[in-house]
């Protein structure tokens, strides 16, 4: 995991290149710029102190640059939920879930998915 954590706008556009697996500053902007207003400069120095900080890496694409992620989404997701569950919870994951599911109905599958995690935990404890 890379020493710095993205900022939220560095999180918006990596958000967008994990799902696109790459694309070039002006394709994000464009993404980007449908939501909030912000200048394709704004866009392009955001992505560069990316490259600059490992978030992302680059490759010459004829006169632009193509950027791909440089940082897996789930590294960013445990590095960033270890320091929100300590900050908000106290270190509590107990704490978290509880919250989470009484503010959030879950689905079904959702549901599901949560008892297969705990049994795996549990086995994984028992062995």
């Amino acid at each position: 995991m890379k020493k710095d954590q993205p900022t939220n706008s560095e999180l918006e556009i990596l958000s967008l290149l994990w799902q696109h697996e790459s694309a070039t500053t002006r394709e994000v902007h464009d993404i980007v710029a449908q939501n909030k207003s912000v200048g394709y400069t704004s866009t392009l120095k955001t992505m560069q102190n990316m490259h600059e900080k490992g978030l992302l890496r680059r490759e010459p694409k004829g006169q632009t640059h193509l950027y791909f992620p440089d940082v897996k989404q789930e590294d960013i997701q445990q590095a960033m939920l270890g320091g929100f569950v300590n900050k908000l919870f106290n270190g509590s994951a107990k704490n978290l879930i509880l919250q989470t599911l009484g503010n959030q109905k879950p689905s079904p599958e959702e549901l599901r998915e949560i008892r297969a995690m705990l049994d795996k935990i549990e086995r994984e404890e028992d062995a």
